[in-house]
């Protein structure tokens, strides 16, 4: 007997418990924390010692490549040892690294290296885990489940800038992360610990074993076009939407607004993340994934454009967040749900490990482009020029992938 029906509705009855934890783990972890908060630290840091915004954003790069490493190594673990221990054991060493960051001393280098410890220990708390525990949950509506966990992602970019900006401005930014790294210590691990579970079966009316899963082996995914695909274009997608989420709010700033204003525009990239994201979950159920994809992939470039001009507006600043989030929703709900439909459960944390490491090292040297780009010209439109076409080009690419394969289910 399964502990997780196959039926669509019975999936959710049995497994919205893990689903919950899921979703504030991945909200709470190494993926949207730093990414939405360093933006609002970065003039602050600056200040203080002296540092310019690439110095300070090239931490992110270092970071990244760190969960980069780490990333494949914990798939393969969780693959092996169970996704459970994995996700707790990570969560609570990025909190702590967090919390870290707050004995910052005036030296790039150890800004470096807490950054970079940081992500060593913590990077499996970002979604390679997580997805792991929802995709083995979840086959007839794992698009929408994908999405309510990943909505996660998109509750952390609707408030934590405007969190960080208040606390740096009322505590200074030493407290600041001090108090962000309460989130994944007090509020997601509790949960997670409580709630976060694998599906079992019960074999012969006494043990209940893990569920076994079929795909394909990691050599077969890595002699794959399509694993070659979807990596070349997540790379060229998580470039421009992480350079741009993640330079936002000083972009805005620069084009006069308030720190305030900003801050309180940039969290409209979280809310239309949050509903980009379930419109794509609830229609990658039904319809062929870059189908679905595609259009919304392509709105950061439009975004460009807008951003580029001389004098951009509120309404103007609103809609091109709204179009960041959009893609942002999609993107990530892309990374799991290909790994998963391609390439099947079997050694799922492995390969979508690596190609989340893609994904995260792309997210990483995007920050630091956009630093390095204004540091240099003293304005983001040349980055936000080359971009723009990658992101074009990077949505297209998903369409030669072909049909879903198949990946029958063993009887238990």
């Amino acid at each position: 007997r399964s502990a997780a029906p196959p039926v669509a509705a019975s999936e959710f009855r049995s497994g919205w418990r893990m689903l919950v934890a899921a979703s504030i783990g991945i909200a709470f972890g190494a993926s949207p924390i730093p990414f939405n908060s360093i933006g609002a630290f970065t003039v602050p840091l600056t200040e203080e010692f002296g540092w310019g915004r690439g110095d300070v954003q090239f931490a992110i790069l270092g970071y990244t490549i760190a969960v980069v490493i780490a990333v494949p190594i914990i798939g393969a673990l969780a693959d092996r040892f169970g996704v459970r221990r994995v996700a707790l054991g990570t969560l609570i060493a990025f909190g702590l690294g967090f919390a870290a960051l707050s004995l910052t001393p005036a030296s790039l280098f150890g800004f470096y290296t807490i950054w970079i410890i940081t992500g060593l220990l913590g990077g499996g708390s970002t979604p390679v885990t997580w997805t792991r525990g929802v995709n083995a949950w979840f086959e007839r509506r794992r698009g929408m489940a994908l999405a309510i966990a990943l909505m996660g992602t998109g509750i952390t970019a609707a408030f934590l800038p405007r969190l960080t900006t208040w606390l740096i401005a009322e505590f200074g930014w030493r407290t600041a992360f001090a108090t962000i790294s309460l989130l994944p210590l007090a509020v997601a691990l509790p949960i997670a610990v409580a709630w976060f579970r694998e599906p079992t079966v019960e074999r012969s009316g006494k043990t209940r074993a893990p569920r076994e899963q079929t795909g394909v082996t990691v050599r077969q995914a890595l002699a794959n076009y399509r694993f070659w695909v979807i990596a070349v274009a997540l790379f060229a997608i998580a470039m421009g939407v992480g350079g741009l989420i993640t330079n936002f709010l000083p972009l805005l700033t620069d084009r006069g607004f308030s720190t305030a204003d900003a801050a309180w525009t940039s969290g409209a990239i979280g809310i239309s993340l949050i509903i980009g994201r379930l419109g794509v979950g609830y229609l990658l159920d039904r319809v062929w994934a870059p189908l679905v994809t595609f259009p919304l992939l392509v709105m950061p470039a439009i975004a460009c454009v807008i951003l580029m001009q001389d004098q951009v507006g509120q309404v103007s600043a609103i809609a091109a967040a709204c179009m960041i989030g959009v893609a942002a929703g999609a993107e990530t709900d892309l990374v799991a749900y290909l790994a998963a439909r391609y390439f099947g459960l079997r050694h799922y944390g492995t390969i979508y490990g690596l190609q989340y490491a893609v994904f995260a090292m792309a997210s990483g040297i995007a920050p630091w482009a956009f630093g390095r780009v204004f540091d240099q010209f003293g304005t983001y439109d040349p980055v936000l020029t080359v971009f723009s076409v990658g992101l074009v080009i990077g949505a297209a690419a998903l369409f030669t992938l072909g049909r879903y394969p198949d990946f029958p289910v063993k009887p238990d």
